[in-house]
């Protein structure tokens, strides 16, 4: 098509915690079937904290494209523009922070200094590439 920018080309990016964190959610139910066994009947209900952090694997995600980010989280999802990020920011926690220019702060779910090359491209150079 000859109208067609290249901006609307480029797929979004999507940035999810491994899969493979399902595992240990499993090895936390395993440990947990000696106490709900042993246990009345209502302390099943524990089974609730797998499932709850189950659910936040599958849920948690940062999806970029060109124009805007989106944090999704268990039980909202937030999208700002580009324009509106001053900066991201690394501190104790894995995941990277989104200062914004309003002076809030927005959780980046999933994306580390590893996956900042991805973001690099998508956002057109907005956020460096730390290795290149």
């Amino acid at each position: 098509m000859a109208g067609v920018s290249a901006d609307a080309d480029q797929k979004p990016v999507i940035i999810r915690i491994s899969p493979m964190a399902h595992f240990a959610v499993g090895f936390l139910i395993v440990g947990m079937l000696a106490v709900i066994l042993a246990g009345p009947p209502w302390v099943a209900l524990i089974l609730l904290i797998p499932i709850t952090l189950s659910l936040a694997i599958v849920r948690y995600r940062t999806i970029a494209d060109t124009k805007t980010v989106t944090a999704r989280t268990l039980l909202s999802s937030e999208t700002v523009g580009w324009d509106d990020i001053d900066g991201l920011r690394f501190s104790r926690s894995s995941w990277a922070t989104a200062h914004l220019k309003d002076g809030r702060e927005l959780r980046l779910p999933a994306v580390t200094f590893a996956t900042l090359p991805q973001l690099t491209e998508v956002s057109g150079g907005r956020v460096p590439n730390p290795y290149g």
